[in-house]
């Protein structure tokens, strides 16, 4: 499960962290992305509100997390932590193909319904396959964080069949 979070939620490797020192998590792969793309899809990771500013909030969100998985507690999400994260370089590919389909789907509108209500969601989602990839209920209901992933997962499982007009 951790590889289909991954991919939805991806980064290229070195695109999150401040400089580290030499020891702990941060490593040479760390930069200095305070803000941004790479950064709300770190915080998505993470599971906080994604505003995309490496801050107080998301520096304590990945003290908490390295904690948790045994791994240098430095705050910076360097190449260790973001592979603990699922956030890999190859990842970054299906990230950026799922913000294009949601883009053209919805708008990038998670509560976004097609006009004769059929397709759900930010990737418009049918109810079927919406309960087939895992999802309860109405995708245009659930969580963004929700759809994200179960888009990541239907896109490992079916690559682009399910969007042949956005892929």
């Amino acid at each position: 499960m951790l590889a289909v979070l991954g991919a939805a939620f991806a980064v290229a490797a070195g695109a999150l962290a401040e400089p580290a020192a030499a020891s702990g998590s941060g490593g040479a792969g760390a930069t200095t992305a305070k803000r941004g793309a790479h950064v709300v899809a770190l915080q998505r990771a993470l599971g906080i509100p994604a505003d995309g500013v490496f801050g107080r909030q998301t520096r304590r969100a990945v003290r908490r997390f390295q904690r948790a998985h045994g791994l240098v507690v430095d705050g910076i999400a360097g190449p260790q932590t973001r592979r603990a994260l699922g956030l890999t370089a190859g990842a970054a590919r299906a990230g950026s193909l799922l913000q294009r389909i949601s883009a053209c789907e919805s708008g990038g509108d998670p509560d976004a319904v097609s006009a004769d209500g059929r397709y759900r969601g930010k990737y418009q989602f049918s109810r079927a396959t919406w309960r087939a990839i895992g999802g309860k209920g109405d995708p245009a209901k659930a969580p963004e964080t929700v759809q994200d992933k179960l888009a990541a997962k239907l896109l490992a499982v079916r690559g682009t069949a399910p969007w042949p007009n956005c892929a």
